[in-house]
């Protein structure tokens, strides 16, 4: 997350070295393209990409996803960096391999929240995405600070920036991460996917070339090239909705939207994403154009500048989205996330209230306000979403989070700029022209400025260019030169466009105070069925201890389960998979799973019981029209067993996956008990078994269980990150393990860490 950002700030203020660099002129009618496609390449890839990835990840496994988004990113980066000609060729191979770099973000962004959600309990994600976030806000700041630096000496070193970390992150990420989340296999949704992805690409396109100048109009909304790109777009995506609901394994999940808390944390974050994202842009222009100036700063270093005068901005940020994480995951995130919309709408109403030329303290104190309620929502809304979904969906719900995040900040900048030039289109021409007039300026002169589209000022003064030498650029000759001294001089045009600036800004602020206001209400309606575990501690004093038993065949789990079950005084809950299972490996893994489904009519009465409350527990039904095989179905009806045993009075659970199932259970303990061959061999013939069928049956069943996680659960069942405790029990003797898994479930239960060594002799390790 820190590459992608800092790489996508470090190139935004340094489009006015390589443009100079490429020698090319974006502000000329015919290069306007290669602007907006520099800007807004990497985040329209990026968007259309990332619920893709997401679902691939969720296929294929999110780490292989985000270990590979590391390389293909770090390629793109050494790719823009030996960009050594010029002129629109080397402006289409830069958009070029940004869009390879978008390849490899789209990578990094769709699995990084999901493998986050995955490594971190409950009660501690919050906190973790809230510095994830972190590390993304700050690499947008880092990457202004940097890119201001390194454009000074030569553009091509802000890409290779990137490669280091890029190489660092790709091949310790190959090292250390390992895939400890669900894995599904299932099909390629081609349908869906080329649907969605030409759909979104043709409304993002239409409205990036929406704000462009069209014949006489000072926008591009009517050009029919636009009209058709954005009405084709949203016929495709229409049809794209269509087509997921009717096949087997759909790219984007419509059912997800039938869990509350996702469907309305998604809706918040895409609000969110529209009200804040282009008034950055906005906010830029107004320092760059107006307020930097006007203080002495030429017009070439003020890109540099107006990054730290922002940084008040960033620092409320790196202030909220840590602090609002943590206590999110004690208090719930609706409170905060909520609260954060609220101080959102707040900061951009009292920012309506600043003249254009503004004393910078109530400035920097409203865009620390900003930046903390920006850091209040993003945080506990993100934990809030992944929270509320199977585990198996993690990949696709990250990647559709990302999606609407990303295209509502594409969509945002379309509307605010649009927003701007109505504003200034207005006013603007009127007081460009009366104000060159007024210095001598040729009546004709004057009006072919006055009326220039003002995208071109904005576009200008937000890279860094003097807008005036822009406009009369090829008739500055004709005048004086004190006359061209103080027309391009830092206050002429700030004075000027002050007015007209500061109506558009406001009506900027009011539609961004709008949007937040939505997202608080949208906010406010997600659920708060899932209690952390504080939260059902002050309800209910402790939670039920809840154990979780994975034992390999002679490892003593048929003895030490009911042992501990008696002593915590909670059901004991026997193995899910029958002996019948390992006799079963000469046919299909789904055949014997559905044979095993048929053991009575207990397990279906229970499901049923349980199906009534399922959406509190983020256990849902099969969403959508979906088929489901019958290892999905054993997966849920064990999924909403468990957690309904789990809820209701607690249990130790011997098999089943109960490792995985309950995963985000905070107070729920997990146990691995294993041990030597031969001694767990031996253990079986004293109990009177042949030592031929023993052997036998230890393979088989030591195989199907194994098989059985990998198939259904995507999980190697060895994997010590699975469990809390890893008791040998061919070396440490049944009533010492029965005690220290009664101490640890008792902690856990109660809130409190575990210890890190029971009774000397245990293995502890921490899961996750």
């Amino acid at each position: 997350m820190l590459m992608a950002t800092v790489n996508s700030s470090i190139v935004l203020i340094s489009l006015p070295a390589i443009f100079r660099g490429i020698n090319l002129n974006p502000l000329t009618p015919g290069n306007v393209s290669y602007l907006l496609w520099m800007l807004m390449g990497y985040l329209v890839v990026t968007a259309v990409l990332v619920v893709s990835l997401g679902r691939i990840g969720d296929m294929f496994g999110r780490v292989r996803m985000y270990n590979l988004g590391f390389l293909v990113f770090t390629v793109g980066s050494i790719l823009l960096s030996v960009v050594f000609f010029t002129g629109p060729p080397a402006a289409l191979a830069l958009i070029f391999f940004r869009l390879v770099q978008g390849v490899g973000g789209a990578m990094l962004f769709a699995n990084s929240t999901a493998i986050i959600t995955d490594a971190f309990p409950e009660n501690q994600r919050g906190m973790a995405l809230g510095i994830n976030a972190v590390a993304a806000i700050s690499g947008s700041f880092i990457g202004l600070i940097v890119g201001g630096l390194l454009s000074t000496v030569d553009w091509h070193v802000i890409f290779l920036v990137s490669v280091p970390v890029g190489l660092f992150g790709t091949v310790w990420a190959y090292l250390k991460l390992r895939e400890i989340g669900v894995v599904r296999r299932a099909r390629i949704d081609w349908l869906g996917n080329v649907t969605f992805a030409v759909g979104l690409i043709a409304v993002l396109v239409g409205i990036t070339y929406g704000i462009q100048p069209y014949g006489g109009s000072t926008m591009g909304w009517t050009n029919p090239t636009v009209l058709a790109e954005l009405i084709g777009g949203v016929a495709l995506l229409v049809v794209f909705a269509v087509v997921e609901t009717r096949v087997a394994e759909p790219m984007f999940r419509v059912g997800l939207f039938r869990i509350r808390g996702f469907a309305f944390g998604t809706i918040a974050g895409l609000l969110a994403s529209i009200g804040r994202g282009g008034l950055m842009f906005m906010v830029i222009i107004w320092l760059q154009g107006i307020w930097l100036p006007l203080h002495g700063y030429s017009f070439d270093s003020t890109p540099f500048w107006a990054a730290i005068y922002m940084l008040p901005l960033t620092v409320g940020f790196l202030i909220g989205g840590p602090s609002s994480g943590y206590l999110s995951d004690r208090y719930g995130a609706r409170i905060f996330a909520t609260g954060g919309m609220l101080l959102a709408a707040l900061s951009f109403g009292l920012l309506t209230l600043l003249p254009a030329d503004f004393t910078y303290a109530p400035f920097a104190a409203l865009l620390f306000l900003n930046g903390v309620s920006m850091g209040m929502f993003v945080s506990p809304n993100t934990a809030g979403v992944m929270n509320s979904i199977p585990a198996d969906r993690r990949g696709v719900a990250s990647g559709m989070l990302a999606t609407f995040q990303n295209s509502g900040m594409t969509l945002s900048i379309g509307i605010f700029f649009s927003l701007m030039i109505a504003g200034l289109s207005s006013t603007l021409p009127a007081a460009m022209y009366g104000g060159l007039s007024a210095h001598d300026v040729p009546a004709n002169l004057a009006h072919q400025v006055a009326n220039a589209p003002p995208v071109g000022s904005l576009f200008a003064a937000f890279l860094g260019y003097n807008p005036i030498s822009t406009l009369l650029d090829g008739s500055l000759h004709q005048l004086p030169p004190q006359q061209v001294a103080y027309l391009t001089g830092h206050t002429f045009f700030p004075t000027l466009i002050s007015t007209p600036f500061i109506t558009g800004m406001r009506i900027t602020f009011f539609f961004s105070m709008a949007m937040t206001l939505v997202a608080a209400v949208a906010s406010q309606l997600r659920s708060t069925a899932r209690p952390q575990l504080r939260a059902l501690r002050r309800r209910a004093g402790a939670a039920p201890p809840t154990v979780t038993i994975s034992a390999s065949y002679g490892a003593l789990g048929s003895e030490i389960g009911p042992a501990v079950a008696q002593r915590l005084g909670v059901p004991f809950v026997d193995r899910g998979i029958p002996a019948e299972t390992a006799k079963l490996l000469d046919v299909p893994l789904a055949e014997a799973i559905e044979r095993d489904e048929q053991r009575g009519p207990a397990v279906e009465r229970l499901v049923a019981a349980a199906a009534v409350s399922l959406p509190q527990y983020g256990v849902m039904p099969p969403v959508g029209d979906e088929p489901e095989t019958s290892a999905e179905r054993l997966r849920r009806a064990t999924s909403i067993v468990m957690h309904d045993v789990a809820r209701r009075t607690g249990g130790v659970l011997l098999g089943r996956g109960g490792m995985v199932v309950l995963a985000d259970l905070p107070y729920a303990l997990h146990v691995r008990l294993d041990g030597d061959t031969a001694t767990r061999l031996r253990r079986a013939v004293q109990r009177g078994v042949p030592e031929a069928d023993a052997t036998r049956d230890m393979q088989r069943t030591d195989r199907a269980r194994e098989l059985f996680m990998r198939e259904v659960y995507g999980v190697d069942v060895h994997d010590a990150r699975l469990y809390h405790l890893v008791l040998d029990t061919t070396v440490v003797p049944a009533s010492a393990c029965v005690d220290a898994i009664v101490e640890a479930a008792r902690a856990l239960a109660s809130g409190r860490p575990l210890p890190s060594v029971v009774h000397g002799a245990v293995s502890v390790q921490r899961a996750g």
